[in-house]
């Protein structure tokens, strides 16, 4: 039985390579799809009349509404091309960036959904400048996040990129450079147009569509290999150029350290995404802030084990030659998987889904980058509370068009890299630079201005001089940088460094710096995080 799968994953992977891609059949269907979201982004926009309209969706959301529109902005580009991708080419290592994002949840749930919501506004700024100096924190809170933000919109950029070329046959730098522009100004229209509500809306549909699509090529996948997830795994193993070692630890993160380092980063990274943060300021209540994240956690869960079918079963269907070898490289795996089973048809729904996920990231983490600076710099830093809401909607719709600026160059400069790659790099930048600062505000009646700036700001600094110094920026074949040698250091994440690095410089600038600290806001943040007595009302002192 086991030959016989052999041999019908390689006539499978011979019509592969023979099928060309239907350019018009794909971006009729891509067309379809921002066209509908597009005129639910308008409805939506009818509401927005207020600064808690536009970054808050008005509080408005059900905790089921909320967990579908959570899973659809953490279900990114990563998830869907990315881990596919890896796992088909890397195996069982692959697979280590599903458990990271699904375990990182639990952290979210357990130590800051619920606080955060109870606390805060409408930005991670609000939570961490609460009973600490407004203009210092919120500064460097809104510098994070903006860092976090740009590190993340660098994943889904590549990833489109890599997915719309698939899609239209388009090979080359050029080609590609232009589809990430086009994928850019659509994702600022859908902000600009919509705002939160407009937003949280294509995230719900977004995440049906993908959640849909992948539960119904598992099943396929499974039903081609006798739904013998063995049988799977042994036809993968025959497709691929490593054997037996795809299904063992090892083949990309044969360093312990590195390995470990993109473990911490992934497990405590979400935690501290600000984009992910912000969705639980749209819930009336911190209830549903709790529902929010359980149904959150059930269907990530569900996709994170289809994601491993999916990886495997790209890797004996296509192969790992065909999909390194395929515009957009490793992110092109499930859409080449689609095309095995269903051929153009199946491919470009997929690849529409898998559009509408970057879209519906790439749109959230817009809307929190635009908030932060709107709000954080320029209402609160700037213009010290001194600004009207309609005042503050105009300056984070003309950052949003500066933020979509520079994630399209961003985007141009990191063609060809994993996705998923990427992603981990945002999140150690998350977990070293807002994680230490957001657990010591909420469960350190000690912690003080000094800490949180020393935190966030040298959390920030070391990430980036690490990243800066690796094997990712410079050095090697798939470096951003692939011409010139400047890594000193080994590891490809620095999670394992600038993580405890943000702890520790939070907890000595807590005891060197002055400590002015009144401690009436700290009783008072912990009444409001533990109870939810006046999360309404606006974060003044």
């Amino acid at each position: 039985m086991s030959e016989w799968f052999a041999s019908a994953g390689s006539v499978v992977r011979a019509a592969v390579a023979e099928i060309e891609t239907n350019p018009i059949l794909n971006m009729s269907i891509f067309a379809l799809f921002v066209a509908v979201t597009m005129f639910i982004v308008i409805r939506a926009s009818r509401n927005n009349s207020s600064a808690a309209d536009y970054y808050a969706g008005g509080r408005s959301f059900s905790g089921p509404q909320n967990g579908f529109a959570i899973s659809g902005d953490y279900l990114s580009a990563a998830s869907f091309l990315g881990i596919v991708g890896a796992i088909a080419v890397n195996g069982y290592d692959g697979f280590l960036y599903s458990i990271g994002f699904l375990v990182a949840w639990l952290v979210a749930l357990l130590l800051v959904a619920e606080l955060m919501r109870n606390t805060g506004k409408f930005t991670m700024a609000d939570v961490l400048s609460f009973r600490l100096k407004q203009t210092p924190v919120r500064m460097a809170a809104a510098i994070t996040t903006l860092a976090v933000c740009f590190f993340y919109l660098l994943a889904q950029m590549a990833g489109a990129g890599g997915l719309v070329s698939l899609l239209m046959g388009i090979d080359g730098k050029l080609g590609q450079s232009l589809v990430i522009a086009v994928v850019g100004i659509v994702m600022v229209l859908y902000v600009l147009i919509g705002g939160m509500k407009g937003t949280t809306w294509v995230q719900i549909v977004k995440a049906f569509l993908l959640i849909g699509g992948a539960l119904v090529m598992a099943i396929w996948v499974l039903a081609m290999n006798g739904f013998s997830l063995n049988q799977l795994l042994e036809s993968a193993v025959a497709a691929s150029e490593h054997g037996d070692d795809i299904l063992g630890p090892g083949l990309k993160y044969s360093n312990p350290l590195d390995f470990l380092s993109l473990a911490l980063a992934l497990v405590l990274g979400t935690a501290g995404l600000p984009h992910v943060l912000m969705r639980f300021y749209t819930v009336p209540t911190a209830k549903e802030a709790r529902r929010s994240v359980v149904w959150a956690i059930w269907l990530i869960g569900l996709f994170y084990l289809l994601s491993l079918v999916l990886g495997y079963g790209a890797g004996a269907l296509v192969g790992p030659e065909q999909i390194l070898g395929a515009p957009g490289g490793v992110n092109s795996a499930a859409p080449l998987l689609a095309n095995a089973l269903g051929g153009p048809l199946l491919m470009g729904f997929i690849s529409a889904v898998a559009f509408a996920t970057i879209l519906a990231v790439v749109a959230g983490l817009t809307i929190t980058a635009s908030a932060s600076f709107a709000h954080d710099i320029y209402a609160n830093v700037i213009k010290k509370g001194k600004v009207t809401g309609n005042g503050e909607v105009k300056v984070a719709r003309i950052t949003t068009l500066v933020v979509g600026a520079l994630a399209i160059i961003g985007g141009i400069g990191v063609q060809g890299q994993n996705v998923a790659f990427l992603v981990a790099l945002a999140f150690a930048v998350a977990a070293s630079a807002n994680l230490p600062t957001i657990l010591y505000s909420l469960f350190w009646r000690r912690f003080t201005t000094t800490g949180a700036v020393l935190s966030m700001y040298g959390g920030l600094g070391i990430a980036i001089i690490l990243i800066v110094l690796s094997p990712v920026f410079s050095g090697t074949e798939t470096s951003v940088f692939p011409t010139i040698d400047i890594a000193v250091f080994p590891l490809s994440n620095p999670g394992i460094i600038s993580i405890p690095a943000g702890f520790l410089l939070g907890w000595l600038g807590s005891l060197i710096g002055p400590k002015k600290e009144d401690p009436r806001l700290a009783a008072e943040m912990d009444v409001r995080s533990l109870t939810g007595h006046g999360a309404e009302k606006a974060v003044e002192h």
